[in-house]
């Protein structure tokens, strides 16, 4: 009988040790989880935008004459001065008109002599009752047209030797030569755009916004801006210009920033990064039921359900996941803006469609470590 009860309590010690075993088995093979901590947003949005450094004032320069272009003396990224000549036209053509001009000047010039003559000889006659009025009067208007046919002949002759000049285009400012559209030997139109001279005495930066951001900038708000080229050396910029309509592919908006203390060595065509701290204007505007706290999470995060958009959340205390539905929109090429959430939830950010609801998993160490 002894034996018996001695046999029965060791087989329910050795039960119990094989339950406790079990059990610490089973919660090291519970899924171990990557996770963030929710700290909302209460305040202003922010943004980094890519952008270059561009000159205020960008000029497309075009001949006042059409020709055919003999020299071109500048190439794309020249610095040049005001009247250095950067291109030049052939200007037989011109000249030829020029002295046009001036042969039609003489005969008019002879046109004008002869009405005058003819009407002082004619006042004289006149005078002595030799002619009527009427043949008085119509020496007078001759002479009259002859002085307008002159006067018309000598704007036009003017006009002729001022395109002789234009057959050379001449820097107006100082500045660097962006692009060049024509080359020697191509006939021209007056007026048709042959290069882009960007005066470089003020530098600004271009940036494209999202259509979503831009209700989070303004004219002459200060934004934060470096350079890659610079070391990333960090300075301040005012919104000087933004465009009224979005581009009709990108659906992004050109933002100018004024730069009033550039930066020593800051060049045209300088790669520059801008960030933004937007007034959340954009959701000012919108009722408050859109408005409201968000978190920026890794596209990874979401987990899609038919149409809704849900994250997992862990249940501090039972360490378990549960689905809770979201609300998204775009923010840049691998995050978005989360709506949805409470301060200090913690959720899943990575390898979310393997896990299920109810399932317990673990904290990685460093998740441990940020929640606590």
């Amino acid at each position: 009988m002894k034996r018996f009860i001695s046999f029965f309590l060791c087989m329910l010690f050795l039960a119990a040790l094989s339950g406790c075993g079990s059990e610490e088995v089973a919660t090291e093979n519970n899924p171990l989880v990557k996770t963030k901590t929710i700290s909302l947003s209460s305040g202003a949005s922010e943004g980094i935008y890519p952008g270059a450094v561009k000159g205020r004032y960008e000029t497309s320069m075009s001949f006042q004459v059409g020709g055919r272009i003999l020299q071109r003396f500048v190439q794309a990224g020249d610095y040049v001065h005001a009247g250095d000549v950067l291109m030049t036209i052939d200007s037989r053509d011109v000249v030829q008109q020029a002295m046009q001009g001036e042969a039609q000047v003489a005969a008019a010039k002879a046109q004008l002599d002869l009405a005058r003559s003819n009407l002082n000889r004619y006042t004289a006659l006149y005078e002595q009752e030799a002619v009527s009025e009427s043949t008085l009067e119509q020496y007078r208007t001759a002479y009259e047209a002859a002085e307008a046919g002159y006067n018309q002949a000598v704007a036009v002759a003017k006009q002729g030797k001022n395109a002789v000049g234009y057959s050379k285009l001449i820097a107006a400012s100082n500045g660097v030569i962006s692009s060049v559209t024509a080359e020697v030997g191509q006939v021209v139109d007056a007026g048709h755009p042959v290069l882009t001279l960007v005066q470089s005495q003020e530098l600004e930066v271009e940036i494209n916004l999202p259509e979503n951001r831009i209700g989070d900038v303004a004219r002459g708000q200060s934004v934060e801006v470096s350079f890659w080229s610079l070391n990333n050396q960090p300075v301040t910029g005012i919104i000087r210009e933004i465009y009224p309509m979005a581009d009709t592919v990108a659906r992004t908006y050109k933002i100018r920033i004024a730069l009033p203390n550039p930066p020593e060595g800051l060049q045209l065509g300088m790669t520059a990064s801008a960030k933004i701290t937007g007034s959340n204007a954009a959701e000012k505007n919108q009722p408050k039921s859109n408005a409201g706290d968000f978190v920026i999470l890794p596209m990874a995060a979401i987990y899609q359900t038919d149409d809704s958009p849900s994250v997992w959340v862990v249940d501090s205390d039972a360490m378990t996941l549960s689905l809770k539905e979201v609300q998204v929109e775009d923010f840049d090429k691998n995050q978005l803006k989360v709506h949805g959430l409470k301060d200090g939830d913690v959720v899943v950010v990575a390898g979310v469609h393997k896990l299920h609801e109810g399932t317990k998993v673990r904290l990685t160490n460093n998740d441990k470590e940020e929640k606590h």
